[in-house]
């Protein structure tokens, strides 16, 4: 049994599964646990798109009104308050061999010890391997996005650097045994759809002449081995989303304005909301995944009392108190978002099973076992239906 100073980590008899608990009380909006990933990566057509943010951390690199000026496709759009804007580009970094950017020396040092040596001379090597990967990547997995190729390369090339690679491994397989071989080809052709074992193979044979001469991660390019491994990424992967603008406006939000300032600020962010909707639709952020040890852990309720947040706005993971929780009592947090969870008992559960080969026995879903076996949309010509 592990433990961090406020949850401890329990294995249920029964399932071997482990769970995570809290050793003491905690309040609505207070943090549970904080913890950084082992691994994050943004999205390959997020970044594609120009969606500026840090290599390692996902911090956003542009400003606030950098952001509002790409997102409305306004180039003279001009922001007040800019002192709420928390960007320091005075403390960007790029690596020297393959300009990738970082938003401070510390996230530039973090990269470069825990897998950027091997990425950096992948991206610099003649064979143009990393082009060919993320290339292919592309025709096979469109926006939205849930999962990225490079989340899989950063996994091998931290092995590689790890001074303990039999504990690198041991890190990365934790959470990977509790899925069975069939269950792992369901999750990825909900990935891939229709194209699931040429997908598979095809990514799996770039990443195999990568890595030919790696013995300590020849098991990841073996194809059991490497469907294993992505089918990981697609099912353990935490959304992470950041955004210089909603910070710029949340500190907007905070500031003591008199009328009519305030109204008048208010209006403006309103305004600028409806042009992004209406030139960008609902791609906002900067937006990747992370493979998170304890957050993993924390099992899934339709009715959470705890979330996933990023205060930081970067890829370290907050996980906060929803409700009261009491000493002893299981931290449990929604794997669906808020749309999907007003939705009824059979479209969340069929969700779940879908997206993470979950069938949920939670509170909610077992009080509401009489609902009928239908989904929302169903459920709403059943409706109309009745009123005729």
């Amino acid at each position: 049994m592990g433990s961090t100073p406020d949850v401890e980590i329990r294995v249920d008899p029964g399932t071997e599964r482990r769970r995570v608990f809290a050793t003491k009380r905690f309040s609505p909006g207070d943090v549970v646990f904080s913890e950084s990933p082992l691994v994050s990566s943004q999205f390959v057509w997020n970044l594609i798109c120009k969606y500026d943010a840090c290599d390692f951390c996902l911090q956003p690199l542009e400003t606030a009104e950098e952001n509002a000026r790409r997102l409305t496709a306004n180039p003279t759009l001009s922001l007040p308050y800019a002192h709420c804007c928390t960007t320091k580009k005075n403390e960007h970094r790029s690596c020297p061999s393959c300009q990738v950017r970082y938003c401070s020396e510390a996230c530039q040092i973090e990269a470069l010890a825990q897998y950027h040596k091997v990425i950096c001379a992948l991206s610099c090597a003649p064979q143009k391997y990393l082009e060919q990967l993320l290339e292919t990547w592309k025709t096979l997995h469109y926006p939205p996005e849930t999962t990225s190729i490079v989340l899989v390369l950063r996994i091998f090339a931290t092995v590689i650097q790890a001074n303990d690679k039999a504990a690198a491994l041991i890190r990365f397989m934790d959470s990977n045994c509790e899925s069975t071989a069939a269950e792992k080809d369901l999750l990825l052709e909900k990935l891939f759809r229709e194209r699931s074992c040429e997908a598979v193979e095809s990514l799996r044979q770039i990443i195999a002449s990568i890595f030919a001469d790696e013995v300590s991660v020849f098991h990841w390019t073996i194809p059991a081995g490497f469907k294993s491994l992505l089918a990981t990424a697609a099912r353990m992967g935490q959304a992470i989303g950041t955004s210089a603008l909603s910070v710029w406006v949340k500190n907007c939000d905070e500031l003591d304005l008199p009328e009519p300032q305030s109204t008048d600020l208010n209006a403006a962010i309103n305004k600028l909301y409806d042009d992004i909707n209406e030139e960008t639709g609902t791609f906002l952020n900067n937006e990747g995944s992370g493979l998170y040890l304890l957050q993993s852990l924390c099992s899934h309720s339709c009715s959470p009392n705890a979330e996933s947040t990023f205060p930081h706005n970067n890829h370290v993971l907050a996980i906060a108190a929803l409700k009261e929780i009491e000493m002893g009592e299981e931290i449990t947090v929604s794997y669906l978002d808020e749309c999907s969870l007003n939705r009824s008992r059979h479209t969340r559960r069929k969700l779940l099973m879908e997206n993470f080969l979950l069938n949920c026995e939670c509170k909610r879903c077992t009080e509401e076992a009489d609902q009928p076996d239908m989904t929302s949309d169903e459920e709403m010509e059943y409706d109309s239906s009745d009123e005729d």
